[in-house]
Order: structure tokens, then C-alpha cells, then sequence
């Protein structure tokens, strides 16, 4: 297609070429006629003359040979430590001593130039996937969080005044940790989140024992049903919470299947630990905390706003809720 202040369309090439061609029209008088210059004209027509009507259409101004262009055998090289070893252009650049631009070159030619959908660990590249509906899939796990001392940790107000209220909060609770240090306990976040919708459900706990993650599945069950949401499977970890014999009780009890990841592989259970890591970023590091109570008072206002109102890239921009469909009161 020719490009927006080209002179000559196709149309109007093979007019000027059959003036010159067919009526015996000089190349200076057609050229003056179409305001091209006689050279532009005299191409037209040896063109058409060569090839007729066929030759007006444009051509590809990609050249034939390129004798600068990257070897193949570089190129393999390139894109060979791009997903072994997940390095950057610069890096590969040192190792293989060529420049840098080259080296981005290659990887935006390979589309590869972003590190987005390979596996950190393995390298290879990122198998997603999503389960067709709202409860058919669920995953649990429990994250912790250190407890916030009276007046504020140390994030906010500095690690020598964050000390000195970890140690008063330490004397009024009287509880100590190895060598008398002060300590000031940790939460327990037990989440649930659904694959297909990623909405949320978490509680805080004060521990993570298996009767404690039963409870939790037993009453997020029940959260998802209140939302038209059946549970049919279940992912954990390996935590000697998950692989108790009362938790697979209780799995037979709700009609859930339960289904545990692979040893050493956190990467089957990514939505969640991505989800940890979103919880940690928006609720429990997010703002300056007096106490862990306070902090723990803000956690079902974050969830309701993760659900409704904060949008999720993997769902294409939209709330988790949006695909919990037919929920009354879901866009509050």
C-alpha cells in the first residue's frame, strides 16, 4: 500500500505508463502532466512494458542481502541464555562481547525481550492456566506476618525507635524470645482464593495447626456458597496442616477433592503466593499501623476493596467479583 504523500498510486502509474506506452507520449510530457520528474516517469513505463499491469503494485524495499545482519549461530546463543539464564541484554552482551542494542535486537526480533512469561526458576517458559468456573478449583495456604509493637514498627518511624517499641511492647505482654530478646509474636493469615475468579476470602489466626486450617475451609466454603460459588477441589502445599487426616475428613465432609502440589514446587500454588505478595504490598505494609490490632481491623475493608473494586490484570482489568455472575449487590 502505498504510504500517505506517495505521488503515484498504483491507479494512477499504469495512467502514466500507457500514455507513454500506448499513445507515444514523450517521457517529459507525461512526467509534466502527473508533476513527477521524467526519470520517475521512464521507470513506470519500462515496467509496464516488462511486466504490464501486474507491475504497478508496490514492492517490498526489503533488501535482498543483509551481510550485517546477526549470525544464526549468535542468535541461538542469545536466545539460549535468555531462558536458561534469565539474563538481561546487558548481561548477555559481557558474555558473548557484542553490544548491548544487538543483543536487544535479537531478543525483540525472537519476542523474547520481556522476562514476564518465563519461569524464574526452571527458565522455560510460563504454562498458564484458569479453570472454566468460579469453584472449580480453590487454593489455600497461610502466610505470616510479624505483629506490629505499640506505636508503630520500623518500617515508618526507623529501626532504633522500632526497637525501643518492640521492647516495651515485649514488657507489657511479658513475652520473650532465645537469649530474653523481646518478642512481639506473629500473625497468621490463612487465605482462600479462587482460581477462575481470583476472589479472595482470609482470616487472621493465631496459629496454623491443622484444626485451625479445617475451620478456616469449613467457613470459606460457606463465604463461597453464600455467593453462589460451589467448591469442588482444593490445592495446598505439603504443611502438615493440609495432610492431616482430620483435613481429609473434613474434605470428604464439604464434597471437596483435595489435591496437594508437588514437593519444592511453589510454583503450582502461584496464584495465591502472588495474591501473598499483593496482601503484604496493599494491607499489611501499606500505610503507618499503630498496633496490630489496628492493622488487623483494616483487613476486610482491603478484601472488600481487593474483590469489588480493585482491578485485576489476569481477568482483563476487572474486579474478581464481575465474574462471580447473577450476585446481587456485586458492584457496591
Amino acid at each position: 500500500m502505498s504510504h500517505a504523500n506517495a505521488v503515484l498510486t498504483p491507479r494512477t502509474r499504469l495512467r502514466l505508463a500507457k500514455l507513454i506506452v500506448e499513445e507515444h507520449w514523450t517521457y517529459s510530457a507525461a512526467a509534466k502532466m502527473f508533476m513527477v520528474a521524467p526519470r520517475t516517469a521512464k521507470k513506470w513505463a519500462d515496467r509496464y512494458r516488462a511486466e504490464g499491469p501486474e507491475g504497478m503494485a508496490d514492492r517490498s524495499s526489503r533488501p535482498r542481502t543483509c551481510p550485517s545482519k546477526t549470525p544464526l549461530a549468535l542468535v541461538r546463543r542469545i536466545v539460549a541464555l535468555r531462558w536458561r539464564k534469565r539474563l538481561g541484554p546487558l548481561q548477555i552482551a559481557g558474555r558473548l562481547g557484542v553490544p548491548a542494542s544487538t543483543v536487544h535486537a535479537v531478543l525483540v526480533r525472537c519476542k523474547i525481550n520481556r522476562l514476564t512469561y518465563i519461569d524464574r526458576v526452571t527458565g522455560e517458559p510460563l504454562r498458564r492456566y484458569e479453570h472454566p468456573y468460579p469453584g472449580s478449583m480453590i487454593y489455600v495456604d497461610v502466610t505470616k506476618f510479624a505483629n506490629i509493637p505499640d506505636g508503630g514498627g520500623h518500617r515508618f518511624v526507623g529501626r532504633q525507635q522500632g526497637k525501643q517499641h518492640a521492647r516495651a511492647t515485649a514488657h507489657r505482654t511479658r513475652e520473650r524470645g532465645k537469649s530474653s530478646n523481646p518478642r512481639i509474636g506473629t500473625t497468621y493469615i490463612h487465605t482462600v482464593i479462587d482460581d477462575h475468579s481470583r476472589v479472595a476470602y482470609a482470616e487472621i489466626c493465631a496459629d496454623e495447626k491443622a484444626e485451625t486450617a479445617i475451620g478456616v475451609l469449613r467457613r470459606a466454603t460457606a463465604w463461597f456458597a453464600d455467593r453462589g460459588v460451589v467448591v469442588e477441589r482444593v490445592l495446598s502445599d505439603n504443611g502438615s496442616c493440609y495432610r492431616s487426616r482430620d483435613r481429609r475428613d473434613a474434605c470428604d465432609d464439604l464434597g471437596i477433592k483435595p489435591k496437594w502440589t508437588r514437593p519444592y514446587r511453589p510454583q503450582t500454588n502461584g496464584k495465591i503466593e502472588r495474591f501473598h505478595r499483593t496482601l503484604g504490598d496493599g494491607w499489611a505494609y501499606a500505610q503507618f499501623y499503630t498496633s496490630t490490632a489496628q492493622r488487623n481491623e483494616a483487613l476486610p475493608e482491603w478484601l472488600h476493596f481487593y474483590n469489588h473494586h480493585r482491578a485485576h490484570s489476569a481477568i482483563g482489568g476487572q474486579p474478581p467479583i464481575t465474574r462471580l455472575t447473577n450476585l446481587p449487590g456485586h458492584h457496591n
